[in-house]
């Protein structure tokens, strides 16, 4: 069993930056973030394996950068020129070998 610990989520005005952090507890193979806003369904925000390949979702392309240390088991997600668009909650997600686990999730407002 593998837990994860989100941190970073907030307000932030439009063009402004956060920083999202997620521990794992164990080792991983994978980590990443999903995004739901209201209504809508959970969506792929971006993921990085441990050797540190990258994939992106195409709304967040050259706006944010994933992360991973690996020595911590913790992924970063560099969140840069917000828009309202990018108002959701912000939910870790971790693959082992074997399964997948999710963080408990963390706002992201952005808002003037």
């Amino acid at each position: 069993q593998v837990q994860l610990v989100e941190s970073g989520g907030g307000l932030v005005q439009p063009g402004g930056s956060l920083r999202l952090s997620c521990v794992a507890s164990g080792s991983i193979r994978s980590m990443g973030f999903y995004r739901q806003a209201p209504g809508k369904q959970r969506e792929l925000v971006a993921t990085i394996t441990s050797s540190k390949i990258t994939n992106y979702s195409d709304s967040v392309k050259g706006r944010f950068t994933i992360s991973i240390d690996n020595a911590k088991n913790t992924v970063y997600l560099q969140m840069n020129s917000l828009k309202p668009e990018d108002t959701a909650v912000y939910y870790c997600n971790a693959w082992t070998q074997w399964n997948a686990y999710w963080g408990q999730g963390t706002q992201v407002t952005v808002s003037s």
